[in-house]
């Protein structure tokens, strides 16, 4: 699996391994986008949540985003791929006060090894920790068929460590409320503050940890509504499964173009570099927005050639996608955009919503062309249940859940006995093998006919 979202051999991997370096976030991405489209939801926010980190995507129309370039651990990588934000929060992050005696979550991690309190190694208190305590996990239940929770050895320490708090269930509230602080202004970054109105996306979330905390993120940002996916602990490897071949080329090209009337098409160095290709293919062309394609014409023909070479050589038939990577001249970022004949304007459009404004009488420049060759790969046939109407089969049990600084009664059903048409309300408690489903109060739960759960919010 590459970062970039598309499964290579493993000769090819071998030798360029920076390729997989986010392998796993980016099989969520595409398992989110999968599973989302077939369940009639184009545009979404992937919300994955595990033990130490939550990665965050948005995806419309155009598909995954992919990124030319992307820092891990503060080292600039750029190979493509998938455009994922990352933030230290996670059902491990610890709780710790500051000199201030300031409460924070996170971003260092307890891990796998102590891990939180309630695992039975750990001795400071995480995420994790505070939702047991605010009865939102159950230790009457097994967290992925063996893990039982200590609830009494989790109340202990983190009495120790609540410092001025008033009470531990406080405590453990605002760990909670901290570490959704810091997950809601990840999914700001990628739509606010990138031009996009988070009501008009469906919150898909999995990971272990993500159900826990989607629908307060939900109500917080104003997203209607929120998908649970089946197994959403596995969806980063079902999306890899579900993975197309991919590979990626690209070439910087440093073109400058102009064309806000179709007079003055290039500058210099474009007209120089556009004449050179006239000449040798014996055309001429006024500078129209066709000059544009007209010039990159014999670039994405090489990079196109070139994967087709290398997919035949595996056997395989590959279908081109053509995008570049423009800016106005004088910046130092770019833009990726999908080539066609509306190129230069899709990148003003695309500038426009991601920053608030765009100048079509200035020069822009084209960077890199890039080409994407993608085999489809073969689907997965989704499981269907029966449809039922009456869910209180699915109720194992009824406990009380804080929300809101206020002890509430709710049911706990067990999601595998859920069947497509079950519908109900919060205050509830979703238990599966990989995760567990928190539904706040006037939330509503319908099991949709692949057995995702979609909770109005």
């Amino acid at each position: 699996m590459q970062s970039s979202g598309g499964i290579v051999s493993g000769k090819i991997a071998s030798h360029e391994p920076v390729r997989t370096v986010l392998s796993g976030p980016a099989g969520g991405v595409i398992g989110a986008h999968r599973v989302a489209q077939l369940a009639g939801f184009e545009n979404i926010i992937g919300f994955d949540m595990g033990g130490t980190s939550t990665d965050v995507s948005l995806i419309d129309a155009a598909g995954p985003r992919i990124s030319g370039e992307a820092r891990v651990s503060e080292i600039p990588i750029s190979v493509p791929m998938l455009d994922i934000h990352t933030v230290g929060a996670g059902g491990g992050s610890l709780a710790w006060f500051d000199r201030g005696g300031i409460l924070h979550a996170g971003p260092a991690s307890a891990g796998a090894d102590p891990g939180p309190i309630c695992y039975g190694r750990g001795e400071l208190p995480t995420v994790t920790d505070a939702n047991l305590l605010l009865g939102r996990l159950d230790p009457g239940l097994t967290l992925a068929g063996t893990v039982r929770l200590d609830q009494d050895r989790t109340r202990r320490f983190m009495e120790k460590a609540r410092a001025p708090i008033a009470s531990v269930e406080e405590f453990a509230l605002g760990i909670v409320q901290l570490a959704e602080a810091e997950m809601e202004k990840a999914i700001r970054l990628i739509s606010v503050e990138r031009g996009h109105d988070p009501r008009e996306f469906t919150l898909v979330c999995f990971g272990g940890a993500g159900p826990l905390h989607a629908c307060s993120l939900a109500r917080a940002l104003n997203i209607p509504r929120v998908m649970v996916p089946a197994m959403p602990g596995a969806l980063s490897a079902l999306g890899i499964l579900m993975s197309d071949v991919v590979r990626d080329y690209s070439r910087t090209v440093m073109i400058a173009v102009a064309l806000p009337s179709g007079s003055k098409a290039f500058n210099r160095k474009g007209r120089e570099g556009f004449a050179k290709v006239a000449k040798k293919n014996r055309q001429d062309r006024s500078g129209t927005n066709e000059d544009v394609l007209f010039l990159l014409e014999p670039y994405f023909s090489e990079l196109e050639a070139k994967g087709a070479a290398e997919f035949r050589q595996e056997g395989r038939v590959g279908i081109a996608a053509r995008s570049a990577d423009l800016r106005y001249v004088g910046q130092g970022y770019e833009l990726n955009v999908p080539a066609g004949p509306e190129l230069l304007q899709r990148f003003h459009d695309a500038h426009r919503r991601r920053y608030g404004h765009a100048e079509e009488n200035r020069k822009v420049e084209i960077v890199n062309v890039r080409v994407r060759m993608i085999a489809a790969s073969e689907g997965i046939e989704f499981p269907r249940k029966a449809a039922r109407a009456d869910s209180s089969h699915a109720v194992v049990k009824r406990k009380s859940v804080m929300f809101d600084e206020a002890w509430l009664d709710a049911p706990v059903f067990q999601r595998d006995l859920l069947a497509p048409g079950n519908r109900f309300g919060g205050p509830a408690i979703v238990h599966e093998y990989s995760a567990t489903t928190v539904v706040p109060p006037g939330c509503w739960v319908k099991v949709d006919e692949y057995s995702n759960l979609v909770i109005e919010v």
